[in-house]
């Protein structure tokens, strides 16, 4: 272990500053350099993966204060990820072990992963761009998961140091040809793998016409809707999938007319006979003729889907009506720098401010704006039985949001592992949301970077954390799904259109003719996790739906069968949307003060086209197998710590969190077990003789939580844990030293009327 302070010139044969302070010399690293080769650790190589270019004799420097401590090694880049690969790594422990990523490792980034680099020349940051007249000294890369790497090339050889940035620059910055994704390359020479065969955890795919016809006969749908494949071979239009459900009096000649807009396309259907649909807007630029034309179409649309009195239909515009693109990547992008932390002492800088920070981000009123339209919408379609039409531009971005949404808290078998990834297979990969746009895999345009998927899993965490026993999959199994967004090995997430996977994926592999390419779907965990691991993703609190009666269904959807009128009246937008709750007693307003308080009474109310139906259902005890429901109050929404705040080691909670918890549950199971065993070994009576035999008892997890932080499985304790007052460093100062602090008396403080 090398410690290092931050100084000297930029290129690797600059002379340090006087001021820097280090404990090994720069010339006995360099003389160590055939010792250090002799122990380098190999680099493993995925199928088609190329090294383009490597530097030695760099550090990575841990995120600590001013104390710049780092592991001696070698930087490499291939066409798959950047890696480092160092001398001194501790050697894991073969329970730790078992819990990694078997595609990535811990000090792994893959290209798409990469957000932002920067280089440090002369003790200041800047971005770097395509074009460089000085390499620096210090290199900086910031992560899409919001990992934050720092490589000092202080020591590296100038030459390296050059071809090592430029490499790294225009692989993750410059603009790229979509053949030119590692996902092509290792398609090519990866055997393919067969399809998972556990019937517990299948995933629909959709691709086929007896996949719609299924999910139709599962939800009921099929009285009213119907699956067609007038578009296989995208001949109606390439968005589209190749099949997908339209209202059964919609004639299948009609279908084409307009090339997939204006086309109400059937999501899911209720038990009480409504359906939730969405629909593309029509172009605007159009002659008469083809208006007059169209509007004559979705008049016979229209009265298709509108049956009074039993069925009415509510359009919802999201265009016009609900969040724009352009703020949510704003948002985000405010949000997300909370947590790119380069050190320390910037965390504790900003702790003071964190929540003024995370305010001024509308990060999580954004969040609270979807859930209170998806809680909406399940109104229409639960208490006033009606149809709703989701109208977007082209149906792709916040139509698959809010139609996931609403089936998550209305369908159960959405809240299975299977059910989760089959609807997002059905809503998102087959409903064309366009994820090479939206993830940026190109580098083409920033503008198009929104993450709306990830937005998606941020309001669906919001309901596990909310409801952890209706939901089979838990919060680690979110978090790992949100970094398969950036793993090119996976067609899933990769493409803009079905249609657009199956022109580039579906040929031959050129280095195995007759032999297509391998397309490898995210949803094989097998393919990153060890069994042992793949524990972690399913909930062991999951209350599962009991066996269906004989008799009829009718009274276990209770919570379904709710009839509350609800007024049809549009909810007023707040002019001002804040972090805290409304709701608030005196002793809070006098304790946090009257900014506090400011915000606190800022919140929006709640719309009262659906509040009736919202506080009726959160009256009564939650069903995990019925309708779910979450809590919009202000604090009730809160940050997801496991996926944002897990890089951060200030923010460790060792041997507390959801690690101490799930360890004491299985220490529980282990007892049970063992209570099992124990009364099947004796000796066998007339009453026993017929008893079943106990299960095997599982893989025990967390064997020793006392050293697990709350962020397990992403991250373990560090071995120096540094500590820090709660006030910063300049509010610290100003208070006086600590001989006058002991000697001052305890001042009064008027907290009013409490």
């Amino acid at each position: 272990m090398l410690s290092k302070g931050v100084g000297g010139g930029g290129g690797g044969t600059k002379a340090p500053k006087p001021s820097f302070v280090s404990y090994v010399r720069p010339e006995e690293i360099h003389t160590n350099e055939k010792e250090v080769a002799e122990k380098e650790v190999t680099l493993h190589l995925l199928p088609g993966e190329q090294l383009l270019c490597e530097a030695s004799t760099v550090l990575k420097y841990v995120q600590e204060d001013a104390c710049q401590r780092g592991i001696y090694g070698r930087l490499v880049c291939t066409d798959f990820k950047i890696a480092f690969l160092g001398d001194d790594e501790p050697a894991l422990e073969s329970d730790e072990t078992q819990f990694k990523n078997k595609v990535v490792g811990e000090n792994d980034i893959t290209l798409p992963c990469v957000d932002q680099i920067y280089g440090v020349f002369d003790e200041k940051k800047k971005a770097l761009s395509a074009q460089l007249k000085k390499y620096p000294e210090k290199l900086i890369i910031h992560c899409k998961d919001l990992r934050v790497f720092h490589f000092c090339l202080r020591y590296t050889k100038e030459e390296e140091v050059k071809r090592i940035v430029s490499g790294i620059i225009h692989h993750t910055q410059a603009p790229k040809l979509l053949k030119r994704l590692f996902l092509f390359s290792y398609a090519a020479a990866a055997p393919s793998r067969p399809a998972a065969a556990d019937p517990e955890t299948h995933t629909v795919m959709f691709n086929s016409l007896e996949d719609w016809c299924w999910e139709l006969e599962r939800t009921k749908g099929h009285l009213k809707y119907k699956a067609v494949s007038v578009n296989e071979g995208a001949r109606v239009c390439e968005r589209l999938p190749a099949y997908f459900v339209v209202p059964a009096a919609l004639s299948e000649d009609e279908v084409p007319r307009f090339q997939g807009h204006g086309l109400p396309i059937w999501c899911w259907s209720c038990h009480n006979g409504c359906a939730l649909l969405k629909m593309s807007a029509l172009p605007k630029e159009q002659d008469d003729g083809l208006l007059q034309s169209q509007k004559s179409f979705l008049d016979g649309v229209y009265r298709t889907i509108h049956r009074p009195p039993y069925e009415v239909v509510r359009t919802e515009d999201l265009s016009s009506n609900f969040l724009s693109l352009q703020e949510i990547q704003a948002a985000y992008s405010k949000f997300k720098q909370l947590f790119l932390i380069d050190n320390s002492s910037e965390f504790w800088d900003t702790d003071i401010k964190w929540f003024s920070l995370l305010e001024s981000s509308s990060w999580l009123d954004i969040v609270r704006r979807c859930l209170k339209k998806a809680i909406e919408i399940v109104a229409c379609l639960e208490a006033q039985n009606m149809n709703v039409l989701l109208l977007e531009e082209n149906a792709s971005d916040l139509c698959c949001l809010l139609s996931s949404l609403v089936q998550v808290m209305m369908d159960p078998h959405c809240r299975t592992m299977g059910g989760f990834q089959s609807l997002i297979q059905k809503e998102w990969v087959m409903g064309g949301h366009c994820f090479l746009d939206r993830c940026n895999h190109l580098r083409q345009s920033d503008k198009e970077e929104v993450p709306v998927f990830l937005l998606f899993l941020d309001c669906v965490w919001q309901l596990v954390s909310q409801h952890p026993s209706a939901f089979e999959f838990t919060e680690t199994y979110l978090t790992v799904l949100s970094d398969s967004l950036y793993l090119p090995i996976f067609s899933t997430f990769f493409f803009n259109s079905p249609h657009q996977k199956d022109a580039n994926l579906g040929r031959e592999s050129p280095e195995a003719p007759g032999r297509p390419l391998a397309q490898l779907s995210v949803w094989d965990w097998s393919v990153q996790f060890e069994p042992k691991a793949q524990l972690l993703l399913r909930n062991p609190l999951y209350a599962e739906k009991p066996k269906p009666d004989k008799g009829p269904r009718r009274g276990s959807r209770c919570k379904h069968q709710r009839q509350l009128s609800l007024p049809l009246t549009q909810p007023k937008a707040s002019p001002k949307r804040g972090f805290f709750r409304e709701e608030t007693d005196h002793l809070i307003k006098n304790l946090l003060g009257k900014r506090i308080s400011k915000l606190i009474n800022a919140s929006d109310e709640l719309p009262d086209a659906w509040r009736e139906f919202y506080e009726a259902w959160h009256s009564r005890p939650a069903e995990p197998q019925g309708l779910l429901l979450p809590r919009v109050g202000g604090p009730e929404v809160r940050v997801w710590a496991q996926r944002y705040l897990r890089w951060i080691p200030e923010a460790q909670v060792v041997g507390g969190g959801r690690a101490a918890t799930t360890r004491k549950l299985l220490e529980v199971a282990e007892e049970l077990q063992s209570l099992q065993e124990k009364v099947a070994a004796r000796p066998p009576s007339p009453a026993l003789a017929r008893a079943p035999p106990p299960p095997p008892p599982g893989p025990c997890l967390l064997r020793d939580s006392a050293r697990l932080s709350a962020l397990f499985p992403f991250a373990l304790p560090q071995p120096r844990h540094p500590c820090k007052p709660v006030l910063p460093t300049s509010g610290w100062k100003a208070l006086g030293d600590e001989d006058d602090l002991a000697k001052r008396e305890d001042e009064f403080v008027d907290l009013g009327d409490v």
